[in-house]
This record gives C-alpha cells, sequence and structure tokens, in this order.
C-alpha cells in the first residue's frame, strides 16, 4: 500500500473487529515497523506488552467501562446523547492488545538530544505507536488507542515497574473493514479542521474570527 493511502486510510478503531486469529508473520512485520521509530538518542525507550489473556482484557474493559461512565456524567444535553452513541473501545472484540510503554532511564542518564527537551523521549514513543498504526493499516487490520484509563490501575494490571510509564493500550485485529469517515466525525463530536487553519508561516498568527 502507498504510504499517503495508508495515512489516509487510517483509523480508530472501535466496533469493526472480527476477532480473527492474527498470523504470528504479520504480527512480527508490525512490531518491526514500530521498532524501526527514530528515537532521542538512539535511546528506543519503548516496549510492548502483548496482552492475549482473556482475564487481564476483561479486567482492563471493566476499568474502561467505568471511566467512559465518569466522563459521561460530565455531559449534559445534546454533548451527553452524542456520547451515548459512540464505541470507546474494542478490548473485547479485537485479536490482541498491546500496551505500549516508555523508559525514561532507557539510553542512560544524559540522553543525546533530551537535555533541553524532557519529553523528547515520551514523543519517540509515539513516534513507534504511528509506525505500527500504519504498518497494521498497510497489512488491512485495524488499531484502537484506548485512553479511558488510569495510569496507575493499568500499571498494576500488567505488573509494570513504577519507572515504567504506559503510554498506550492498542487494539489490533483483522476487520471487516475500516470508515471512510473517523468515528467521532461520523457521530457529530467533532470536524476536522481545514489545513490551511493549521499552518503558519514564520510566526504564530490568530485564526480569524
Amino acid at each position: 500500500m502507498d504510504i499517503y493511502d495508508a495515512i489516509h486510510r487510517r483509523r480508530d478503531v472501535r466496533g469493526e473487529f472480527t476477532g480473527a486469529p492474527l498470523p504470528r508473520d504479520v504480527l512480527d512485520r508490525i512490531l518491526e515497523a514500530a521498532h524501526a521509530a527514530p528515537s532521542v538518542g538512539l535511546s528506543q525507550p519503548w516496549d510492548f506488552v502483548l496482552v492475549g489473556d482473556p482475564g487481564i482484557r476483561r479486567a482492563f474493559h471493566d476499568h474502561v467501562q467505568s471511566e467512559r461512565a465518569a466522563f459521561a456524567a460530565t455531559l449534559t444535553g445534546a454533548a451527553a446523547e452524542r456520547f451515548a452513541r459512540i464505541k470507546i473501545d474494542g478490548i473485547l472484540e479485537s485479536s490482541l492488545s498491546i500496551v505500549v510503554t516508555y523508559d525514561p532511564e532507557r539510553g542512560g542518564p544524559a540522553v543525546l538530544g533530551r537535555h533541553a527537551i524532557a519529553d523528547a523521549g515520551l514523543y519517540s514513543v509515539c513516534l513507534a505507536i504511528q509506525n505500527l498504526w500504519l504498518a497494521a493499516t498497510a497489512e488491512g487490520l485495524g488499531v484502537g488507542w484506548v485512553s479511558f484509563y488510569r495510569e496507575p490501575h493499568l500499571r498494576d494490571l500488567l505488573g509494570i515497574p513504577e519507572t515504567i510509564r504506559p503510554v498506550a493500550w492498542l487494539c489490533l485485529g483483522p476487520v471487516t473493514h475500516l470508515e471512510p469517515v473517523p468515528d467521532l466525525e461520523r457521530h457529530g463530536w467533532r470536524r476536522r479542521r481545514a489545513l490551511d487553519a493549521a499552518v503558519h508561516h514564520d510566526r504564530w498568527r490568530e485564526p480569524a474570527g
């Protein structure tokens, strides 16, 4: 698949997972793509926890649903009605979950390029996630990033050390299809910004209106 096709076809998948088995060679290619991401000081501060255990996934799903309820309680009116129609995860339906973590100590105390920007390592992990997502899309698979959780809960659930930060719980697997329009746009939650509203030349400018 052309890289531009993968970028524009990529979706945050929720309800389209089939649960079909994920071939090991395909998973290996996707993880290799993630591991090939650029990283500050070549620190490669990521790790990938593959979660297939149904009990762990059910426990995490229950936690996510409680956080969904907490967020829903803050909404009223039309926003509450829109959110009620939005599925926020595919934890139980997807073939596999991958938790991507960040180790700020990877690479030693002097990481080349991180001395002035403390979050550069975290940005590197996000690049690995994007590589994983685009590779999965090129393989015809879906990925869903679950963000309704508390980091301490996930750390305890998976036995992640205190020094390691869980950055993303990703649902991965075959899908029936990828929607042509992102879910939040389809459900009227947000509209996509036009590119020209995001581009500045030489200096910051306030948006018109």
